[in-house]
């Protein structure tokens, strides 16, 4: 069992939400705009935000900004849950600091699928990943902290995992569809190539001295990504 936070201003939609979490026996917080999420997400930590992005006052993109500045939950897993379903609109999103995103209407059955895999990422589990290191990158996988050459860093839980299975595929060039089937378990041909790149942007961006000009995280044109051995 969870907590789960969800966060969105249409009272019908955030109470199917909150239905359908708590049939998979999750305990369900339910805030109806963007400064209430965010008292509560300090009062709550809650194991995973469902954040709706078109809310007023204060969006659901303000709101994952505010979060990942929060140090005792900016690893939290965030899923954005919205009728925004542009491309431009999921890259802001992404870029955000959202882990997912699944577009409205929604299929139940999906959004259950899509919460147990960021759980599954981000809570503890009986076989913990060992400790790994490559180079001047160091993973803790009890911690989510990436020790890059002498400097510590946290990473989200999809962040951590994205660059874990590249770390332990060192030296071989990893394609965007083969990381959304293994790390995000899109089934193929259905995933956003788009979840990719933004979360490989924000990576870069943590950890590279220069972030266009990357040492770590190489990219290999048409063909995928790598991380030299």
């Amino acid at each position: 069992m969870a907590r789960i936070l969800v966060v969105d201003d249409d009272r019908d939609v955030a109470g199917t939400v909150e239905r359908t979490l708590r049939r998979k026996d999750h305990e369900v917080v339910v805030a109806y705009g963007g400064a209430q999420a965010l008292q509560l997400i300090k009062q709550q930590c809650p194991d995973l935000v469902v954040l709706d992005i078109m809310m007023p006052r204060m969006d659901g993109i303000e709101v994952c900004h505010r979060i990942r500045t929060l140090p005792n939950v900016a690893s939290v897993p965030i899923l954005f849950l919205t009728a925004k379903g542009k491309i431009e609109n999921k890259i802001e999103g992404f870029e955000a600091g959202a882990d997912d995103y699944l577009t409205k209407p929604f299929d139940l059955r999906e959004l259950e699928l899509r919460v147990r895999a960021l759980l599954r990422r981000s809570m503890p589990s009986e076989a913990p990943k060992a400790p790994l290191e490559v180079g001047a990158l160091s993973l803790d996988p009890r911690t989510f902290k990436l020790n890059v050459d002498g400097h510590v860093l946290l990473l989200t839980p999809v962040e951590f995992e994205l660059l874990y299975y590249l770390m332990k595929h060192a030296g071989e060039v990893i394609s965007t569809e083969r990381l959304l089937q293994e790390v995000w378990e899109y089934p193929p041909g259905t995933g956003d190539p788009n979840l990719v790149r933004a979360h490989i942007k924000n990576i870069r961006a943590k950890i590279e001295p220069s972030p266009t000009d990357p040492t770590y995280i190489k990219t290999v044109s048409r063909h995928g990504y790598i991380v030299a051995a």
